[in-house]
Formats: structure tokens, sequence, C-alpha cells
């Protein structure tokens, strides 16, 4: 037998977070890496019109992809808090449940991608001189649905477990294979636009099959078995109460998204290459924040499961003052170098000026972002869900849509886009922090877990 990785629930809370945060944080940067990749080798050998049309893509399959991923956190939640409490029975159908999950929403996902790539591109005010290749980019991309939705379904039971280190294994090989084939479909054979999506589906898919080996032959309690693969109702029901509101928030935040890319779209071509660029860049940032809100959500649901409840507290704290302070430090450096690495993606001067006013007017404020973030992260663990899903759709879709819709009006500028999310970062800020001091999220929970 595995060891249970119990480093979450006991022993120093510093080391048990930081120790299952660094794989996290490698194994998205691999992946940030291979999702560059795309941008690099496109905008390279095929222009920024080419560019332009991957950029455009992102916010949609978002839309598509965060809904199922979101419902998968839930899953996520459910699976570490019957790990923490040691209930086998609880955790092998919660397992099980959220494979079945993922076959059917990777089936769901194709088909509806597919069908609606063309209309949803158009609505979006998608240029006539990028849309072909937008289309064929999306529908390649969608094509490969299952194998996205299998990768972080098996990715989170493990992560669920306390075991972020053979993800990181599985992470580096998906990467590898998807920079080899990058380079080869368009660099060498210049098969176009949409083989990179057609990388990335191949390198995934590889990666959600080494992961799936692994939950197969594991001799842990929560081993895969084909013939239990199935929806369990009653942890359904959980997995849907919990991961509903994080998959809504998704879509949600993406479709907020959608909004400003369209906006953006109005702007021109070298408008939505130069912020394809800097939301490419801005990924490597953004990986201390998505470590660590990860980490704090099975932190915290195992450690609600297990009823250690100082711990999750102290926990908590720690994991938002290191990813606060991680995100600021990158925060300065894509302020300072933002021009020379914006040059990698696209040589195009106008293109480097205009990502360059985008990092210098947003960069600073990633650690409200982080701290965002993890607040949601901490409350999702916590089994709270639909607090994150109400503030960011009040915040990050309501009022950011808004006030691009009234600002660009009056003022016509790229640069007030810019501006919409630091606001709507502080905004969500503001209100976790008043959320978090009242101590809701925990104290509420405890007691109930004292009447239990």
């Amino acid at each position: 037998m595995e060891n249970r990785g119990t480093k979450l629930l006991s022993g120093p809370i510093w080391k048990g977070i930081v120790s299952f945060a660094i794989p996290l944080f490698l194994g998205n940067l691999f992946q940030q890496l291979y999702n560059t990749v795309d941008s690099l080798i496109v905008g390279n050998f095929l222009g920024s019109e080419a560019l332009a049309a991957v950029s455009s893509s992102g916010s949609l399959i978002f839309l598509m992809v965060g809904f199922f991923n979101g419902i998968s956190v839930g899953a996520g939640v459910v699976i570490s808090r019957y790990f923490g409490a040691k209930d086998d029975d609880g955790l092998r159908a919660a397992v099980h449940t959220d494979v079945a999950f993922g076959l059917v929403s990777g089936l769901i996902l194709t088909t509806v991608g597919m069908l609606l790539a063309p209309q949803i591109l158009v609505l979006m005010g998608t240029p006539a001189e990028v849309l072909p290749n937008s289309v064929a980019y999306f529908r390649t991309y969608f094509a490969g649905s299952l194998a996205f939705v299998m990768y972080n379904i098996v990715m989170g039971i493990l992560q669920a477990v306390g075991d972020s280190r053979h993800p990181l294994y599985y992470l580096i090989f998906s990467s590898m294979v998807n920079v080899v084939l990058d380079l080869l479909f368009v660099g060498v054979l210049g098969m176009g636009v949409a083989s990179a999506a057609f990388a990335t589906a191949i390198s995934q898919a590889a990666s959600a099959l080494l992961c799936f080996r692994h939950l197969v032959r594991t001799q842990e309690v929560y081993q895969v078995r084909a013939r239990e693969i199935r929806f369990y109702p009653g942890m359904l029901r959980q997995i849907i109460g919990i991961g509903l509101p994080s998959g809504l928030q998704n879509s949600i935040i993406s479709f907020a998204n959608i909004v400003v890319q369209a906006n953006i779209n109005a702007f021109g071509v070298v408008a939505m290459a130069s912020c394809g660029v800097y939301s490419k860049i801005e990924g490597f940032a953004f990986l201390p924040v998505t470590c660590f809100a990860m980490s704090l959500t099975t932190f915290v649901g195992q450690n609600l499961g297990a009823r250690q409840f100082e711990r999750t507290k102290k926990g908590a704290i720690f994991g938002v003052i290191c990813s606060m302070t991680l995100a600021e430090v990158v925060g300065f450096v894509v302020y300072a170098f933002i021009p020379y690495f914006a040059a990698g993606f696209d040589s195009n001067p106008e293109v480097v000026a205009s990502a360059t006013r985008q990092a210098h007017t947003v960069a600073l404020f990633y650690c409200l972002l982080a701290f965002s973030h993890c607040i949601a992260g901490i409350l999702r663990g916590a089994g709270k869900s639909i607090v994150p899903m109400i503030v960011m759709l009040i915040c990050w879709c309501i009022i950011r849509i808004t006030y691009i819709t009234v600002t660009v009006h009056f003022i016509p500028k790229l640069q007030v886009i810019f501006w919409a999310y630091p606001i709507t970062w502080s905004l969500s800020s503001i209100v976790f922090l008043i959320y978090f001091l009242k101590g809701r999220w925990l104290y509420g929970f405890e007691k109930k877990e004292g009447r239990s």
C-alpha cells in the first residue's frame, strides 16, 4: 500500500502546504508552457493574424470548459473530505462518480463546442480576416474535449488525496510532447493554426491516459475499477451541490471575458494579438495564485474532514500570505520586462507597445487577484462555493461588463478595458476580506460538526 498522503493532515502546516504546492506550481508551469508554445510558434511562423485567431478563441474555450472544470472542483472537495475523514466507502463512490461525470461531460462538450463555434465567434465580433482560422482552431480544440475533461478529472482526483507529485510527472511528459508536435505540425509541415490545437489535444490525452493508468494500478482505496464507474445518486448530489456554483462561476467569468474580448476585437487585429500575447505572459504570473488556491482547497477540505479546525485556520492564513507575496514579486518582474517578453511572441512594434501598456496598467495589482482566488479556494474547501460565485458574479461579471460598456462608449481607448481588471479585483478583495475576517466560512461549519 502507498502512503495515504497525510502530509496535509499532520506535521508543520507550512511544510505540508508548500510541499503540496510546489509540484502543483511546477505542473501548472509546464501546462502554461505548452499553452504558450502554441502562441509562440503560431506568432513566429504564421504571423499576427493567426496569433489573433488563437487569442480570440481563448475566452470562448474557457467558457465551454470552465463549467465542467468547476464541477470537477466540487468533486475534489468531496473526495478530499472523505479522504480526511478516512471514509473509504464514501471515497470510492466519490472517485467513481467523478470519473463517470467526466466521461459524459467530455462527450457533451465535444458536440456543443463543434456545433456552436462559428455562431459564437461571429457574435463576439471576430474580424472577418481572423474568423476562418478562429473557427478551425476552436473546432479542432473541441474535437479533443474528452481528453481535456478527463485530464482535469483524473488530475483532480490525485490532488484531492494529496498526491501532487504524479500529476507533475505526467504534465512534464505532456509538455514535451506538445512542444515537439507544435514544431512538427506548424513549423516543419506548415499545417496551419488548427494543428496547434491538435497538438495540444494529443498531449493532454497522453497525460490523461498516464494518470488514469496510475489510478487503475494503485493499491490505495481510491483505485479506479472499470466495473464501479457509474453515478452514485447521493454522491452525485454532493458533487453537484459543491461544484455547480464553481462551474457557474467559471462560466460567468468566461462570459464576462468574452464581452471584454468582443470590445478588444473592435480595436482591430493588433489589439487582439497584443492582448493575446499579454494573456500568455500573465498566465505565468498567475501560477502562484493558482497553485496556492488549489492547495488551500485540498488542505481545507481534508482538515475539515478530519475536524482539525485550528489547523485549518492557520493553514488558510499562511497560504493567502504566500500567494499574495509571490504574485506581487512576479508582477514587478512582468512590469519591468514586458517589452522583452512580448517581443518573443510577436516582433511587431505595435503589438509589443500595446502589450506593454496593458502590463503597466495591470501587473502591480496581481496581489489582489491572488487574495481573491485564495479566499475563493478556502471557501470551496469548506463547502461554501456559493459565496465566491456570488462575489465574482457581481464584481467580475456585472460590474466589469457595465464599466467597460459605459466607459468605452465615452472614452474609446483600449487602456480603458485594461483598467477593468484591477478595479474589479479590488472590489472582490474588499468583499472577501470582510467575509473572511468575520469567520463565517469556518465557524458555521465548526458548530455544525459539533452537533453531529
